[in-house]
């Protein structure tokens, strides 16, 4: 049997920032997305910390203060400035960041591509997960609890107000942000423009707060206070939260945009706002709300406005990077095929995913009921990010040592402070496990069940499908020796295993005993880089007259947009009309059995997640009106 093979041979790989745009007009959408989260920080952070050191009531002496300021000075610098910026931001893959993608970098420099990888990479972005349902509820309610400082009567309604701006924010979801989006950047540049200039205001009075910036302030606090270490450092962890967005966001925007976003604008006006919230303290050593109290009566009221946007902002950035963290887990075959809604005619990333939007609204609005304040909820915030921050770690070492080729002792030198600095801020967290940090843990081991659920389950239904496959070619060698009654058309048969002949296939010639005049066996894999070019993205074999197979490989970014690939088929000479093309799927009805390779509730779980995920007509795009499925029970 004669087999010819061809590549398609126009490349075009996708760019993650468009070139066309200005360097200015990055960092400003930068500012909007990637730094809206860790914007937000100064609404709770040094207050947290104020109260870890002491009751609210306490007049904190100057050197407490300073130490206070100087640990968040240094948290700032070393583990966003240092590790973030200096370092993680290097380790792209193909432009793009995030957990995964990195998970997926440091897999590739192993032949083997070993699984503990695969593992760390299903924590980290099982936490992010976690992470994502709390950024929204501890953003908004601070923001909202500014009331409490212009209007007191309006106290009581803290609570029902921040629930009504969250399920506006997530109402709209459906309606995509495209629009709304050229303005997170403008808002949010006036965000860090009122912090920086908020705390200039009380630098001024108290220039000496400055000292801060000496380490030795630090320190001092952690020595003399031994006893209250730990509680603070959780709290001044809060200060770096969102710090992990620079790098999910990396393929967004580039690195230099979110570079000279985070030296130019967002660290200087953090700096200034912190320095200004400690200036604020010495001079009024009661203050529950240091943020609040510090602005001029005339300008609190805008301010709690204005916070309220951003954390808005920062709320969205942070459901978006959720649905794009996903879907990546979607088409890295982690987690079922949830229903993706584009939402953009322009923009790929911009996706609403239904059910998940539904479960996120429901977190989030039970931890704001259940915790009722900032303060309070800021106890289940850090052990996500602090854990996710410790697993990139591990995983940028695995970079330098195999991708950057750097040597043993070298790579030691960078990574073993920056993890000890992790290291330190996780083990501050996990203390805080009985007071809330246990929601963001359970909520990270929920996704990551989930995900081995899903691994397991499909590992198990695979082999139970090739045990009663038959050969591809063996199939197509029995068809050219007998052939039944052909008919017009293009038939494709979508598989997912490249060697076995489909099922849907064997099931129309069983029970219809006719061929197509052309046969496809088409299957779709998905790369570990994020994009892969069209040279590389379409294999096309022809074994006979009437059988050839195609193999489309997606990057775990793209769309799997299969009538748009095999467009780029007709370079290779397959005429190729989805008018006169049909395509078969087979549908699986899955049994649970009595014994069998998992668990049997774990089994439920799996058919669960198969029951509710898209149909493979809506996530590979194909035309409804050309797709025809075959019902088939299989038992596992």
């Amino acid at each position: 049997m004669s087999s010819t093979q061809l590549r398609a041979n126009d490349p075009q790989i996708p760019s993650s920032a468009d070139g066309s745009q200005g360097l200015p007009l990055l960092v400003l959408g930068a500012l909007g997305v990637v730094y809206g989260d860790i914007g937000t920080s100064p609404l709770y952070a040094f207050r947290e910390a104020l109260h870890a050191a002491g009751s609210p009531s306490v007049s904190f002496a100057r050197l407490e203060v300073l130490g206070l300021l100087s640990l968040i000075v240094w948290a700032l610098t070393m583990v966003v400035t240092i590790k973030y910026v200096s370092f993680v931001l290097k380790a792209d893959n193909k432009g793009e960041g995030g957990t995964l993608s990195l998970t997926a970098l440091a897999r590739e420099s192993f032949r083997g591509r070993p699984v503990w990888i695969l593992v760390l990479g299903v924590i980290g972005a099982s936490l992010f997960i976690g992470d994502a349902i709390i950024t929204p509820a501890i953003s908004v309610l601070s923001a909202v609890e500014g009331l409490e400082v212009v209007a007191p009567t309006l106290a009581e309604w803290v609570v029902t107000i921040t629930v009504a701006i969250i399920l506006a924010l997530f109402l709209v979801q459906r309606f995509g942000t495209e629009r709304v989006a050229s303005i997170f950047g403008p808002i949010t540049a006036l965000w860090f423009l009122a912090l920086g200039v908020s705390g200039l205001v009380h630098i001024v009075e108290q220039p000496s707060v400055l000292a801060a910036v000496n380490p030795y302030y630090g320190v001092r606090f952690l020595v003399v206070h031994a006893e209250i270490a730990i509680p603070v450092l959780g709290a001044v962890f809060l200060a770096v939260t969102g710090a992990e967005a620079l790098y999910v966001d990396l393929g967004h925007f580039g690195r230099k945009p979110i570079v000279v976003a985070w030296f130019a604008i967002v660290f200087p006006c953090l700096l200034l706002n912190y320095f200004g919230q400690g200036a604020y303290v010495l001079t009024n050593p009661v203050s529950e709300h240091p943020f609040f109290e510090m602005q001029a009566d005339w300008t609190q009221l805008p301010m709690v406005i204005l916070a309220t946007a951003a954390t808005v902002i920062a709320s969205q950035a942070v459901i978006s990077g959720a649905y794009s963290l996903i879907r990546q887990a979607m088409h890295l075959n982690l987690l079922p095929r949830f229903h993706v809604r584009h939402t953009s005619e322009t923009q790929s990333g911009q996706i609403y995913m239904p059910q998940i939007n539904t479960l996120l609204l429901i977190c989030v609005v039970v931890l704001i009921i259940s915790f009722r304040s900032s303060s309070a909820l800021s106890a289940a915030y850090g052990i996500a990010v602090t854990g996710e921050m410790l697993i990139t770690a591990a995983l940028l070492f695995v970079v330098m040592r195999r991708i950057w080729q750097w040597s043993l002792l070298f790579a030691l030198l960078v990574i073993i402070p920056l993890a000890i600095i992790d290291v330190g801020f996780f083990v501050a967290n996990v203390a805080k496990f009985a007071h809330g940090g246990w929601v963001p843990v359970v909520i990270a081991l929920s996704a990551a069940f989930l995900m081995q659920t899903w691994m397991a389950g499909r590992r198990l239904l695979i082999s139970k499908t090739r045990a009663d496959e038959i050969p591809l070619r063996t199939v197509i060698e029995s068809l050219t020796k007998k052939q039944p009654l052909t008919v017009p058309g293009t038939a494709v048969f979508l598989t997912s295993d490249v060697e076995g002949a489909p099922t849907a296939l064997l099931h129309s010639l069983k029970h219809y005993k006719v061929l197509h005049e052309k046969n496809v066996i088409l299957s779709v894999v998905t790369s570990s880089s994020p994009f892969v070019a069209d040279n590389d993205k379409i294999f096309y074999e022809s074994f006979t007259p009437h059988f050839s197979r195609v193999i489309i490989t997606f990057g775990y970014m793209e769309t799997p947009n299969v009538p748009r690939a095999l467009v780029l088929a007709k370079k290779l000479g397959w005429k190729f009309d989805i008018m006169s093309t049909s395509f078969f799927l087979s549908r699986r009805t899955l049994i649970p059995a009595a014994k069998g390779g998992m668990p049997f509730w774990q089994d439920r779980i799996f058919v669960a997640l198969a029951q509710n995920a898209s149909s493979a007509t809506d996530y590979f795009r194909l035309p409804t009106g050309r797709v025809v499925e075959l019902g088939i029970q299989t038992t596992i």
